[in-house]
């Protein structure tokens, strides 16, 4: 979009040019000598990311001729291009499953209407005080029909909805003791779910749990005519336009030359970590752990985890807007870590997305399950062969490390992994930053952000999100899918 210029452009049913009207630089003009009140919004970010510069997000798509054609189809079909979508952008193939996934979840034929899939949005982002995802929903949920009642609060939607709540809390926090909640809702003589119906709602909720993780674990940011994504209030540097408004400029330039001239504390990080990888690739050859020895590392590493810190930040208190959409806020992962609760393994050999849940979602709710299962692929999978500068680099120790020290958080144990090679590969502040994104996104902060893998670009800290994101909704629905099919036989 051009500078706004002292052209002729006029604004409707006056005779006085833009010029006249605005406030704006000196390249575009001065001052205008009227002043008509129109208040101009102004963004208070500065792109879609506050952890990411704006330009290395957009340059994205004006290298890549798919992640463009990606974008068309996306605002094609919805109307609009959010800023969760542009940040995915750094990888194509991933971002091209998710936006198929995620249509045929709101969109598509399936046992719940529209208005019930955008409201259990709203439910399950608010667990985690994602605003963002909230007011994305609210319009979603009002333009498909949505009684507005229902907005102000969840003790005003169906009863059907309301019985969904606590599910939307154990799931998010506890999703182990999910069982005796399942099957309530389905026993319930009143406003039961239906095995179909609540396949859907799991699905939903899961997923948006899990968004609402990668929104905060990327600092995501509302888009300029979204609530919470502008101001009216004049800029604070001098510099500052009004005609950069539309250039989406701003106080970024502040934040890019602050970054610009920092250097980065740790040398050599990336060599350390891949000359590790060489030598658990050694010992892995050399000799093999017994199973009694691998089942002491995992009780050792899920104990550790839940020691692991979430964040140094005071507790979070949701706003009125978004506490409204769900029950007990003061309910969380916190809450068992620190009274030492015991979480119980459950065993991925006795029942496997692989195996059962994905069988189990797609014959109840067709399709989905197969579409579920390659965006988990696509994350799990997903590699350039490359460490920061480091290129040819196999990847794959680093990654199931990453997946497996999730699961392992929610007391999921694969019996043919060492977990002893986790404490090699992750180090504590890469810890803090996983379990505060995965437990508790609300508090993910830039600091906790640039803390981690300092000497890596952008788009990997990206595809580590978009592994704490797939692992976290993976774990959830095992949990959830494990109790349906134990209520089914």
């Amino acid at each position: 979009m051009k500078h706004a210029t002292a052209a002729t452009e006029t604004i409707e049913n006056d005779s006085f040019t833009v010029t006249d009207v605005f406030k704006i630089c000196i390249r575009c003009e001065r001052l205008s000598k009227k002043d008509f009140g129109v208040r101009i919004p102004r963004p208070l970010g500065n792109g879609p990311s506050r952890f990411i510069p704006e330009k290395e997000i957009l340059q994205v798509s004006k290298v890549d001729p798919r992640t463009q054609s990606i974008f068309e189809d996306a605002f094609a079909a919805l109307g609009r291009l959010d800023n969760i979508s542009l940040v995915m952008g750094f990888h194509p193939q991933y971002l091209e499953s998710f936006l198929r996934t995620q249509h045929y979840l709101l969109q598509m034929d399936g046992p719940l209407s529209l208005h019930y899939r955008h409201y259990i949005g709203i439910m399950a982002a608010a667990r985690h005080q994602c605003s963002y995802l909230v007011n994305l929903h609210v319009n979603d949920f009002l333009q498909v029909g949505g009684d507005s009642k229902w907005l102000n609060g969840l003790d005003g939607a169906p009863q059907k909805l309301q019985a969904l709540g606590e599910l939307n809390k154990i799931l998010a926090h506890r999703p182990w003791l999910t069982k005796a909640h399942i099957e309530h809702l389905l026993k319930a003589e009143e406003h039961s779910w239906s095995l179909a119906e609540l396949i859907h709602a799991v699905v939903l909720l899961t997923h948006y749990h899990s968004l609402a993780s990668f929104t905060f674990g990327c600092g995501i940011t509302p888009e300029i005519h979204s609530d919470g994504g502008h101001t009216f209030r004049p800029p604070s540097l001098s510099q500052y336009c009004v005609c950069d408004i539309a250039n989406g400029n701003g106080h970024g330039h502040l934040e890019e030359r602050r970054g610009n001239h920092q250097v980065s504390e740790v040398s050599g990080e990336v060599e350390v970590l891949m000359e590790r990888m060489k030598q658990l690739q050694e010992c892995r050859d050399e000799e093999e752990a017994s199973q009694e020895e691998m089942a002491t590392r995992f009780e050792r590493e899920k104990t550790e985890s839940m020691l692991v810190a979430t964040a140094e930040d005071e507790e979070c208190v949701p706003s009125r807007d978004v506490s409204r959409h769900f029950e007990d806020p003061s309910y969380g992962y916190k809450d068992f870590s620190r009274r030492g609760e015991h979480v119980p393994t459950f065993r991925v050999q006795d029942y496997s997305w692989e195996d059962h849940g994905y069988s189990l979602v797609n014959r109840l709710y067709p399709d989905v399950g197969q579409l579920l299962d390659e965006k988990f692929q696509m994350a799990y999978n997903l590699t350039y062969n490359t460490m920061a500068m480091h290129k040819d680099v196999d990847t794959t120790m680093l990654r199931r490390a990453i997946w497996n020290y999730i699961h392992c958080m929610f007391g999921i144990r694969y019996d043919d992994y060492d977990y002893g090679e986790i404490n090699q590969l992750l180090d504590r502040s890469f810890k803090v930053y996983i379990k505060t994104m995965v437990c508790s996104p609300e508090k993910t902060t830039k600091r906790m952000y640039e803390s981690f893998w300092r000497q890596f670009q952008h788009s990997e800290k990206v595809h580590v999100n978009l592994l704490l994101m797939e692992a976290r909704m993976q774990a959830e629905l095992l949990y959830a899918l494990r109790a349906i099919t134990r209520y089914m036989t």
